[in-house]
């Protein structure tokens, strides 16, 4: 069966919504790259499942939508979300539009993520 960047996307955003902080680090490659005009680039999945942590830690109150999932190539989709949360400590609403194009290696795991919001947060 051919893989499916749209399933996986699908199913990596729920992993997230539902904070399963395993099954999203099962999801990056141990070399996976994340880069976003929010936090800058982050390179290795330790280094961005600290900083998954520390913003869920921040916004643990999420949630996300999907306006758009498609695929661009056989390895790789793209996401058009939207976002709502509120900061746990100050209280102030985070609200975030953006998208993202997520790359699969062949064996379904995340090497690189790239975020681009449509504002600054």
């Amino acid at each position: 069966m051919a893989f499916d960047p749209v399933k996986e996307i699908t199913l990596f955003h729920d992993a997230i919504n539902r904070l399963d902080y395993q099954m999203i680090e099962d999801y990056f490659a141990e070399d996976a790259t994340y880069v976003s005009n929010g936090v800058g680039s982050l390179s290795g999945r330790d280094a961005i499942m600290t900083a998954f942590r520390k913003y869920f830690d921040d916004y643990p109150d999420q949630t996300a939508f999907n306006k758009l999932v498609e695929r661009v190539s056989p390895y790789a989709g793209r996401a058009v979300w939207s976002v709502r949360a509120t900061h746990s400590k100050t209280g102030k609403p985070l609200v975030r539009e953006g998208e993202e194009t997520i790359t699969f290696n062949e064996e379904g795991r995340v090497t690189r993520v790239d975020v681009k919001d449509y504002q600054d947060f």
